[in-house]
């Protein structure tokens, strides 16, 4: 029977380390002289290895890499089944790996996942920097951000500008002219910076007297819980949560200490989760179909592997789905009016 051989005496053969032939074996860089010795000692020695030999034979590992900011969301989820709903069908297998809401980690789950020979990877991305763009660009490996964009990458994403100004729109069309958007640190940019400044340009433009406050929270149902009594102090007639999940934590809160929703105080969200739909008073939300992301980021990265060209309508879907949390302050404005019918009964 043939001893296996190991990557350690193709190294020593090679005259290279052995992380040199495990950068070959991944599609990683190395010089050209190097290459040859590597490819030389691996058919003089007849290494095999379950993984190794399928892409060396194939050039693919059937393998796709998936780095996720964090596992207990709603829209995650949501993203993951369509992600498989695409690549299941091709023959694709996903490895995920979880940043933790860490730019750092994010990093270097990524690099994790090009030395394991992945033949691709979906980030779903807290913010694409400049050492994101110079992995992209440098590797052999094709990776796709989602969530966020960056014009010198491949991303898909929904339009969080769009949602913001469509939010905006709408309640200051209800006559609301005081708002306090309660969202999350500028690192995320799609959330942090573009959702909130659509929301505020539309909300405020044209109006002298609009004023939009601001209160940063995490991602979290809890840390918004946290900070909605900042929230409060605020006195605005709305709360506009920059995700579903701060604004039931701040609906949670509002709740526990007897205030009257929208009576009160109104509330809206984004994301259009399902649980918006049954809390009372239901939540008026912009909702994304975060599912049909996943399944054309899956899509894009299959074009990608395939040099095909890759779709060019990449546009995603907003939905505003009006519910019970927002007063309409224009309408009970116009019945309080001194000669309206209201006034004169």
């Amino acid at each position: 029977m043939d001893q296996k051989v190991t990557i350690k005496e193709v190294a020593e053969l090679a005259g290279v380390s052995k992380s040199t032939v495990s950068r070959y074996l991944n599609h990683g860089y190395i010089s050209l002289e190097k290459q040859e010795r590597v490819r030389a000692a691996i058919e003089k020695t007849g290494f095999q290895s379950n993984f190794f030999a399928k892409r060396l034979k194939t050039k693919e590992s059937k393998l796709i890499g998936i780095v996720l900011p964090r596992m207990d969301s709603v829209t995650v989820g949501k993203l993951l089944a369509g992600i498989s709903r695409v690549l299941e069908p091709a023959g694709y297998q996903g490895i995920l790996l979880v940043s933790q809401l860490s730019s750092r980690k994010e990093l270097e789950n990524i690099r994790n996942l090009q030395q394991q020979g992945v033949d691709g990877i979906l980030v779903d991305s807290v913010g694409i920097t400049e050492e994101h763009v110079k992995l992209s660009q440098e590797g052999t490996i094709p990776i796709l951000y989602t969530g966020q964009k960056n014009a010198k990458v491949p991303f898909v994403k929904i339009d969080d500008e769009a949602a913001g100004r469509m939010m905006g729109a709408y309640l200051r069309q209800m006559g609301h002219k005081h708002a306090v958007f309660a969202g999350v640190t500028e690192q995320d940019t799609a959330v942090g910076i573009d959702r909130k400044r659509g929301f505020i340009d539309a909300f405020k433009a044209g109006r002298f007297g609009a004023k939009v406050d601001f209160i940063e929270t995490g991602f979290d149902f809890l840390s918004a819980y946290n900070r909605a009594e900042d929230v409060l102090r605020c006195k605005a007639s709305v709360v506009v949560g920059a995700t579903d999940n701060i604004s039931l934590g701040i609906l949670r809160y509002i709740h526990e200490r007897g205030i009257r929703v929208p009576e009160e105080i109104s509330v809206v969200g984004f994301g259009g989760y399902e649980v918006g739909a049954v809390v009372y008073p239901a939540l008026t939300t912009v909702a994304f179909d975060y599912e049909l992301v996943g399944m054309k980021a899956a899509q894009y990265m299959l074009d990608l592997l395939r040099e095909e060209p890759v779709q060019e309508n990449m546009e995603m879907p907003l939905f505003f789905v009006e519910r019970e949390s927002v007063r309409n302050l224009k309408r009970d404005y116009e019945k309080e009016k001194p000669g309206s019918m209201n006034g004169l009964a």
